[in-house]
């Protein structure tokens, strides 16, 4: 996710004191853009994109007027866990993906008494892992990238749909019998973001 702002949202956001902090961005040339654009990244970067013919006065002026709108932005994305992937290591992260649900579904299924299917790596956009009807389980490949405890909440909680294909009392149960804490996990699960470079 990103938040936009172009200069014809700018009127609601002057404010002397705002405009005199100074506001760290990288700045995109655009030949096709007609006007500035402003955007935050889940990473709190700040982007401008400006039409080729806008002088540097311009374009510093525009951030200054909505630095209160910039820094209202980039604190929301204080706090959060930022997966950095080079796309050029997507192919082995699935790989490496793969392998490990394979050997922790095998861990953890005898515990919940649970037989699967296939398992497959995907590349989800905001999906951790998913299990159909029959049996088959998908998961994200950024399980790769983290932490153990992570991966393997997220592998737990997809082996419970083969108990339970809901979110119902009884399916949080049986998560709950590996994770006691999966609350704290699903909150650090929803403040993981990826970014690509």
């Amino acid at each position: 996710m990103r938040w936009n702002i172009s200069e014809k949202n700018s009127d609601k956001e002057k404010d002397q004191s705002a405009q005199e902090k100074k506001i760290g961005y990288t700045l995109k040339i655009s030949e096709r853009a007609r006007t500035m654009r402003l955007a935050i990244y889940p990473d709190g970067n700040v982007v401008v994109t400006a039409p080729q013919l806008f002088g540097f006065e311009v374009i510093e002026r525009f951030v200054a007027k909505h630095a209160m709108w910039i820094t209202r932005h980039v604190d929301k994305t204080r706090g959060r866990t930022i997966l950095r992937i080079r796309k050029a290591e997507i192919p082995a992260l699935k790989k490496r993906a793969l392998a490990l649900a394979h050997e922790r579904c095998a861990h953890f299924a005898p515990s919940y008494a649970v037989s699967y299917g296939k398992i497959a790596v995907r590349a989800h956009k905001s999906r951790w892992g998913s299990c159909s009807s029959n049996g088959n389980l998908n998961f994200n490949y950024k399980i790769a990238l983290l932490p153990p405890r992570l991966a393997d909440y997220i592998i737990v909680h997809e082996l419970c749909h083969l108990r339970e294909m809901n979110h119902s009392k009884n399916f949080w149960a049986y998560v709950e019998c590996a994770f006691p804490d999966y609350k704290e996990l699903r909150k650090e699960l929803r403040n993981t973001v990826s970014v690509y470079y």
